[in-house]
């Protein structure tokens, strides 16, 4: 009877679900609250499944759901609390995934820090990308296999006991109390992870955190049609032309950073990045075998950059993240110049990954001098020729500028360029990331595939076909919304004087660096450096409380980046910088613009705030 309670409930839930649950990144940003966002959501939503509430009003007042939509989104949660209904256990015991390997790689790193055996059982064949090998030698992981006829053979094991099983429909879940991770896997659709028993209870935040950082949850057009398909309705989705899209999107990307080597296109920034990172690690541990291998990156840079080579390197014995410093006081020029020369006596291998502009102060360093540093002859201290670093650029905030062409400023240091795609790219309508190399780097780009492709972390159909749709009128979108954010930086200058702003000089602006976000440090008081800084907290909430609340169709608080229409506001320090260390967050205002909305709307209410202080 609870069935068919639930199945009738979320046939309603579909039906009259807002339209942005599938089409947007971001949903109902202006009721977001922060340290709530893995709970509220389905807390609300428990409460109109108990009140048989499904109308469309309700629905489109539950708030976002997780942090934004690589975590998690509003489908994938009623996904996954619907399948948790039906199997009588916790929504967050049912973890969805885009990728069909990431859930396996999640257990196995969590049980590589216990010392805790894995047994991977499976029936017919593993996913195609699953190879064993690599994720032994190249990730560290250890693990046995072994292929049954069916889920009655798995006996007791001492340690931990994946089945994965590919499933024509992906919530169907059979179980045996000797199974600690059930994974149904698809083919066009992903994963959906169940953890069994309230002994793996542990594993659960450890999971989610890998979906966070190393891929994304199953995507909204997919959990659509796991739930149509659950609920026995009919999913009529445009087909899209994949090899038509793909092509025309890596055409877009050679013609956008001025090359014509490989490019790859990934489920997100991160999963790109992820690809990146490990592709690098196998072609070190194959070229420079018994070296140590540094990921030199910013400590107070985007948390998910951040955090994940740290996650990587506390898997791996000869990787280690070095810190430099690039914001501020510091010159990003000078802290490479000193970190490469540390690494260099250490006869280790250097992968270098920086923003430019940097985030959260939209600086950008002299790019001869970062030539002349990346390109410089360095010697260990046996005297042989140090390994030359990779330089892994991070172009989110300006896509446009070229880097990588044969004669652009780097085009002799081994670059690889990404992005995250969340961004300008698809203008928020999709998060998929994507990265490529110059001609020095080529030899590069094979294995990062490799590894994109083995965490079955490339880009979706749909999302090469958003990405195909919107990257055409990405650099007019970069020019609209610099001249918008150049005007509101200017008109503050004049408002609030005492206010310091980090943005690109017209000058800058001029050589194609023109990013639509800044940061702002506004004026403070107080007896104390304590009283100093507490008083900007608060008068940086106040400011971003009041746009969003006097301008709630435009102003949102969020990271976003590079959307087509409205205006983003954040902290750094207590968003994009959350795995960050205390003491490199940045407590100031973020605020991204985009090329459609009313400037001079807020304008006026930044006036009324100006008068309030």
């Amino acid at each position: 009877m609870q069935d068919n309670n639930i199945h009738a409930y979320i046939k309603n839930v579909l039906k009259n679900m807002p339209s942005d649950w599938l089409n947007l990144t971001t949903h109902r940003l202006d009721i977001y609250i922060e340290k709530l966002a893995k709970t509220q959501f389905l807390e609300q939503f428990e409460g109109l499944y108990k009140n048989n509430n499904a109308t469309a009003s309700a629905l489109s007042e539950l708030p976002t759901a997780y942090d934004y939509i690589r975590l998690g989104h509003p489908l994938s949660s009623v996904l996954e609390w619907t399948i948790a209904k039906l199997y009588n256990t916790k929504a967050e015991n049912v973890i969805s995934f885009s990728s069909q390997t990431i859930p396996v790689l999640a257990v196995l790193r969590a049980n590589l820090f216990t010392n805790k055996n894995t047994l991977i059982t499976y029936t017919n064949e593993l996913p195609s990308s699953f190879d064993s090998e690599v994720i032994k030698n190249v990730y560290g992981y250890q693990f046995e296999l072994k292929k049954v006829n069916s889920i009655d053979e798995i006996s007791e094991f001492d340690g931990s006991v994946v089945f994965i099983s590919e499933q024509n429909n992906i919530c169907n879940f059979s179980n045996n109390s000797n199974i600690d991770f059930t994974i149904n896997t698809h083919p066009e659709l992903g994963s959906i992870l169940l953890v069994n028993g309230e002994q793996n209870d542990s594993y659960i935040s450890e999971i989610q955190h890998v979906r966070r950082r190393e891929t994304i949850a199953m995507t909204p057009s997919n959990s659509l049609k796991a739930l149509k398909s659950l609920v026995d309705e009919p999913y009529n989705a445009e087909v899209t032309d994949l090899v038509k899209n793909k092509t025309k999107v890596k055409e877009l990307i050679n013609q956008i950073t001025n090359t014509n080597t490989k490019a790859l296109v990934a489920s997100s920034g991160l999963s790109i990045q992820y690809a990146i990172l490990m592709g690098l690690i196998d072609y070190a541990n194959e070229n420079h075998n018994g070296k140590a291998i540094k990921i030199v990156v910013p400590p107070n840079c985007y948390g998910g950059t951040n955090d994940q080579a740290r996650r990587i390197a506390a898997c791996l014995n000869n990787v280690e993240v070095v810190d430099f410093a690039v914001d501020g006081d510091n010159d990003m020029v000078e802290s490479i110049d000193t970190v490469l020369t540390n690494i260099a006596e250490q006869d280790a291998v250097p992968y270098i990954i920086a923003e430019i502009p940097t985030n959260p102060r939209v600086e950008v360093p002299n790019l001869t001098n970062l030539r002349e540093v990346l390109s410089k002859k360095r010697a260990t201290l046996s005297g042989e020729t140090a390994v030359d670093p990779v330089f892994i650029l991070d172009q989110t905030f300006c896509p446009n500028v070229h880097f990588l062409g044969d004669n652009d400023i780097l085009a002799n240091v081994r670059t690889i360029s990404f992005a995250s795609g969340s961004k300008f790219p698809s203008g928020g309508k999709c998060t998929a990331g994507y990265c490529v190399g110059n001609k020095k780097a080529a030899t590069l780009i094979d294995k990062i595939e490799k590894h994109l492709l083995l965490c079955d972390n490339e880009a979706t159909p749909l999302q090469y076909e958003i990405l195909a749709t919107q990257m055409p009128s990405m650099n007019q979108r970069i020019v609209d919304a610099y001249k918008n954010t150049r005007a509101f930086v200017n008109f503050i200058h004049e408002v609030l004087p005492d206010a310091k702003i980090n943005f690109v000089s017209e000058e800058l602006a001029s050589q194609e660096f023109m990013p639509s976000v800044f940061s702002l440090d506004l004026p403070t008081k107080g007896n104390t450096a304590e009283e100093k800084e507490a008083y900007k907290r608060a008068l940086n909430l106040k400011l971003i409380n009041l746009m969003i609340t006097e301008i709630p169709n435009e102003s949102k608080y969020c990271v976003s980046y590079g959307q087509l229409k409205g205006c983003y506001w954040t902290i750094p320090a207590t968003s994009t910088q959350g795995t960050t260390k205390e003491g490199d967050k940045d407590y100031i205002a973020r605020v991204a613009l985009s090329p459609n909305m009313n400037l001079e709307r807020h304008k006026e209410v930044f006036l009324d705030f100006v008068k309030s202080i």
